[in-house]
């Protein structure tokens, strides 16, 4: 039997050397250790406890033994071996055979669990915290939570949550998993297209909220937005299919224009405004190539039309180089795959650019008018924005301190008043 003491292992080093390395692994490793656990121990809870003991052992024993050749398995392999320890020591005698099938050598090699192994569980977890069994809200806190490993209360913040409602949440969605005995795995063909659209719906959320916070000081959350492209490399690495790819080019092309879109005081930047020579490149080049390798395959949806949009954005040299004729027309063909009001809002946008305020103003109009968006700030913002180009000052003070009403993200009110002193001046 091979265990995480018979691996080759480094010179011994120092507490604070090992503390480095530990730190870093959990920083970058922890949650695919994590998804391993789960697998092996069949359980979220017990999963956690494991993991938190492998980290503490090693602080313990690497800077005596030195650092194990393969440290994630060894975590892995710790980390299961002591919660059996426990499951043994809290079971009764009829229901040892549980932990001792946990235990037995033959299941699992401890040098089977490589990075691939590791990817592949964190792949399947995702799965499992989206299943179509949960609530959408559900899904949302159990992949923040277990696949992105964020506390109860940031992700309670994030989404103007109690963090109370939001841990009851989580607990009856893990208790949904362990009394339905939802499989942990990757669905196969068949089910592929209806869990996938969970997935990437629930990644899509969670870089939504790290792109423009919903609340709160701060215009970003470059944690949240960092994981979610994480999570969605994983799954075109292992997924590779083109609606994949088409979030994940639709990500880093958002993400691409991060420094640029505010100032170092933490101030709302618009993008006509932004310093183009901040935006990332070489997340333009590879959202840009996603792109197009997902509109070539003719299976695309949502995520790519979107993307496409942000594309003609990030590849304009300056503001009055965007092709706005070419962005209308993507967003009429997004309208005809989803007609929500938020997209033909974005489309009056791109209507009020390519034919002037009054054509855009027409349209945002219609849309309030329809009572849809009421309580959407940027949709007043929006009108605001267009009042103000067309000289009608009282109409546009009025939308701006709308939008100033519902706003509730500290860099937008602060944007929206310095709009509103524009107008008194």
């Amino acid at each position: 039997m091979k265990t995480n003491q018979q691996q080759p292992k480094s010179s011994p080093l120092s507490e604070n050397a090992v503390r480095e390395t530990l730190n870093a692994l959990y920083s970058f490793d922890s949650r695919h250790i994590f998804a391993t656990l789960i697998r092996l121990l069949g359980d979220f809870d017990i999963a956690e406890e494991a993991l938190h003991e492998a980290f503490r052992i090693a602080l313990e024993q690497w800077p005596r033994d030195g650092v194990p050749a393969n440290p994630k398995a060894w975590l892995v392999s710790t980390g299961r071996f002591k919660a059996v320890d426990g499951i043994r020591r809290r079971a009764r005698f009829d229901v040892l055979e549980d932990a001792d099938a946990l235990a037995d050598p033959s299941s699992e090699d401890a040098e089977a669990w490589d990075d691939e192994c590791l990817e592949d569980d964190s792949l399947r977890l995702i799965f499992t915290c989206c299943h179509p069994a949960l609530p959408p809200d559900a899904q949302v806190a159990l992949t923040l939570r277990e696949v992105c490993g964020l506390a109860t209360e940031e992700i309670a913040r994030a989404f103007l949550t109690p963090a109370a409602t939001l841990a009851q949440r989580i607990v009856r969605a893990k208790a949904k998993i362990r009394d339905a005995r939802i499989p942990y795995q990757v669905p196969g063909h068949a089910e592929l297209p209806d869990r996938l659209e969970a997935v990437l719906r629930v990644i899509y959320l969670v870089f939504n909220e790290g792109y423009s916070a919903s609340s709160g000081p701060l215009l970003t959350r470059h944690d949240l937005s960092e994981e979610a492209i994480r999570l969605g490399r994983l799954l075109v690495e292992l997924l590779p299919e083109p609606e994949a790819q088409g979030l994940l080019a639709l990500m880093l092309l958002q993400e691409s224009r991060r420094a640029a879109r505010s100032s170092p005081s933490g101030e709302l930047i618009l993008l006509d405004d932004q310093d183009r020579a901040l935006w990332n490149r070489e997340q333009i080049a590879e959202g840009s190539a996603l792109v197009e390798r997902a509109l070539l395959s003719q299976r695309f949806g949502l995520y790519t039309l979107q993307a496409a949009i942000a594309a003609v954005h990030a590849n304009a040299m300056d503001a009055a180089a965007t092709d706005w004729a070419q962005i209308a027309a993507l967003y009429e063909i997004l309208m005809r795959a989803d007609s929500s009001p938020v997209i033909e809002l974005n489309r009056a946008v791109a209507v009020a650019m390519r034919d002037g305020p009054a054509a855009g103003l027409d349209l945002v109009d219609a849309i309030l008018g329809r009572g849809n968006l009421a309580d959407y700030h940027l949709a007043h913002a929006v009108r605001a924005d267009l009042c103000r180009r067309l000289g009608k000052t009282t109409e546009a003070r009025a939308a701006y301190e709308q939008a100033l009403v519902l706003a509730r993200q500290e860099p937008e009110r602060r944007f929206l008043e310095r709009r509103l002193r524009e107008l008194r001046d």
